[in-house]
């Protein structure tokens, strides 16, 4: 493979090392020389390593094409076993159970060990043994470590000097592999193999479970024209992206495709016409090691994975070795890695996101033995999310690129799979001229007013008044954009940046899925566009709800603006899950569009603001910038959180929503679910099926 050759020098170079460090690894497996509880930590860890030996040989001899499909799912089941969760609860990857066994200090740093080497999967089915040989060397070292006797921290001093002696290579392999489509592992699996030999699927290194099978078959069961349109359709709303934002598409060179593993037919075919765009491939997998991951979230090409706990349980990994030294030099190694891959970077032109929804609904658990980020590493990781961004936005600027997002369920979702497969992708393909006319209408309303009032129903509490941006010239400027299905895929929605002084309430929704965890009873209190207060009923203790929603929700900063207020128009996707009742399992993208939703974080315009852009009726959109988001001219590092999550009020829980004129005049828009505003009634025809 061409893909293996970008690594031959340093391969042949780690031979030696590889050989010399695998039979020591192998020799432990024999070894009584570390005491218990120990010892059984670094047998069944040695052991794990040896399996990773042999991926990796199956992979330098090229045999791994060559085993039955029967071989490949023992060989996938046998990595992944540990972790599955009917395993997870004497797992050491589980931070509890390794705890219990070897006390708390060990149980962290040698769970945390055993994670970061679970990720040499990756770098065994992509044949980077120089890689391996790094991580095998640091078990073996910890392992000496414990044959002399030696003490927590000083076990710790070595795994935390072996990450920050590695984070500018582990850094720079990162960027690479983010930019560079000469790296493609994963697009020579899908442009070479026979994808009806669903032996492919376990070409990647990444767990296959039923999702990813059935998928994949399903799929391949499809007639070609259906399985080309979904391709189109996605294409060419990332295409579409750059022609709304007038952006130049000629000069990029790549394009970053992120999706869930079994549906690589499509993939194949939108690789197909993006090549027409002379845009190649970048298709990097979800990160295998905690420096270059973002808490629990994967972002990246993956699977829907073995144990969504395993993931949370490791999200904070980072506060055992988190200093301010480190956060300084893995920004430096980052911003060398930027500089040295700046001409890949040029030409990046964003990334093309296919989502997935239909999994059950993810409840995790706080346990007290995972790692916890102190106060002060909670600003650290802050700072440097921030800093990174902006050395980010100077090689891969915002007003430069474009992206697209589309969704599709997996058959998780249950025994109507198919029914709700073609559905989406009904919603995904409606008629965006409809829509532009009709969200044209409420545009036009709401650029008249002052501010717009949502109240919700029942026991929903939302009582919220949501500023407008001041128009300077109503004839020619516009507050909203209509939405139709380009970057966002499907059509539905207008959003603006609002004004956040004045903008006041409260924000109430029953339940919401939100980053791949579920928000029961979520409530957010703001003033002047600024989160006061928040809350949920997840746990038994306030005190739990309230570190649950800081941590995964607000990402540790002590309050968010209001970076969006849209109202969704999609009342057919809406309808698709009352249903099927799946309301709790659709993905932001298409929640999005079926209610008001608002955003807490950064605006739709990040880092792109000073882009012009205008709706179809020819107005420009003006209301990018918000109180906050305009210290960019005056001091980045306060412009900025880093983060943007919407939150959707689906249309039964809404009682009102109505625009405030500076008369005192008011004009309803939707009341008690149904859209009431003239000219907006055909939305109200889904309803009626």
């Amino acid at each position: 493979m061409k893909y293996l050759s970008i690594f031959k020098t340093e391969n042949e170079q780690s031979m030696e090392r590889y050989s010399l460090i695998i039979d020591r690894i192998k020799s432990i497996i024999e070894e009584e020389t570390v005491e218990e509880p120990f010892r059984d930590y670094f047998k069944k860890t040695a052991s794990f390593l040896i399996l990773i030996d042999q991926v990796a040989n199956l992979v330098k001899e090229d045999r791994l094409k060559d085993l039955s499909l029967e071989e490949l799912q023992d060989l996938n089941y046998k990595l992944y076993e540990d972790i599955l969760e009917s395993n997870y609860e004497t797992s050491y990857a589980n931070p509890s159970y390794a705890s219990s066994k070897l006390g708390k200090d060990y149980g962290q740093l040698l769970s945390f060990l055993y994670t970061e080497l679970r990720g040499l999967i990756a770098s065994a089915f992509e044949g980077r043994i120089f890689h391996v040989v790094l991580f095998f060397e640091l078990f073996v070292e910890v392992y000496n470590q414990f044959e002399q006797g030696e003490r927590a921290k000083d076990v710790k001093r070595t795994i935390c000097d072996f990450i920050s002696d590695n984070s500018r290579y582990l850094m720079d392999y990162r960027t690479r592999e983010s930019l560079d489509p000469d790296l493609s592992f994963a697009a020579d699996i899908i442009m070479n193999w026979d994808l009806n030999d669903l032996r492919y699927l376990y070409q990647f290194g990444e767990y296959i479970g039923e999702n990813e099978i059935k998928i994949a078959q399903y799929l391949n069961g499809l007639e070609e024209d259906k399985v080309k349109a979904m391709a189109f359709t996605y294409v060419d709303g990332y295409v579409r992206g750059f022609e709304v934002a007038n952006i130049d598409l000629s000069k990029k060179k790549s394009v970053n495709i992120r999706y869930n593993i079994g549906f690589e037919r499509m993939i194949k075919y939108a690789i197909e016409f993006f090549a027409e765009k002379d845009l190649r491939p970048v298709i990097y997998r979800a990160a295998a090691h905690n420096i270059n991951k973002r808490q629990h979230l994967k972002i990246g090409y993956q699977s829907t994975g073995p144990n969504k706990q395993y993931d949370y349980d490791h999200r904070f990994d980072d506060g055992l070795y988190l200093t301010k030294k480190f956060k300084a030099d893995k920004l430096e190694a980052l911003e060398m890695a930027y500089e040295k891959y700046k001409e890949l970077a040029f030409t990046y032109a964003g990334p093309a996101l296919i989502e997935v929804y239909g999994e059950e609904n993810f409840l995790p658990k706080n346990k007290e033995s995972a790692v916890v980020l102190s106060d002060e590493q909670e600003e650290l990781l802050l700072e440097y999310n921030r800093d990174a961004s902006i050395v980010a936005n100077r090689y891969i600027k915002g007003d430069e690129t474009s992206f697209t997002i589309i969704a599709y369920p997996i058959p998780e979702i249950g025994e109507n799979f198919v029914e709700i497969f073609n559905e989406t992708v009904k919603v995904n393909t409606l008629d965006n001229k409809t829509y532009q006319e009709i969200q044209q209408r409420i545009i036009d309303v709401l650029d008249q007013g002052e501010y717009v009032r949502i109240l919700g129903k029942d026991s929903n509490k939302t009582d919220l008044k949501v500023m407008l941006s001041i128009l300077s010239n109503p004839d020619k400027e516009t507050r909203f954009e209509n939405c139709t299905a380009d970057v966002n895929i499907p059509v539905g929605e207008v959003f603006t940046s609002p004004k956040l002084t004045g903008t006041s309430g409260i924000l109430n929704v029953s339940q919401v899925y939100l980053n791949d965890l579920e928000y029961i009873d979520l409530c957010l209190e703001f003033k002047d566009g600024m989160i006061t207060s928040y809350d949920c009923k997840n746990f038994d203790e306030d005190s739990e709800n309230k570190k649950y929603i800081k941590e995964n929700l607000m990402y540790n900063h002590d309050t968010l603006p209001i970076g969006e207020f849209a109202i969704g128009t999609n009342t057919t996707a809406y309808v698709m899950a009352r249903k099927y009742d799946i309301q709790d399992k659709l993905p932001i993208l298409i929640a999005e569009k079926t209610g008001p939703h608002f955003a807490v974080g950064d605006t739709c315009y990040k880092m792109s603001e000073e882009l012009k852009t205008f709706n179809p009726d020819g107005k420009e959109i003006v209301a990018k910038d918000n109180e906050v988001s305009i210290l960019r001219k005056t001091d980045i590092s306060k412009a900025y959180y880093n983060c943007h999550t919407d939150i959707t009020i689906p249309y039964n829980e809404i009682k009102e929503i109505s625009v405030y004129n500076k008369d005192g005049s008011k004009v309803l828009i939707i009341e008690d679910g149904r859209f009431v505003l003239s000219g907006t009634e055909k939305l109200n025809e889904a309803f009626e099926y």
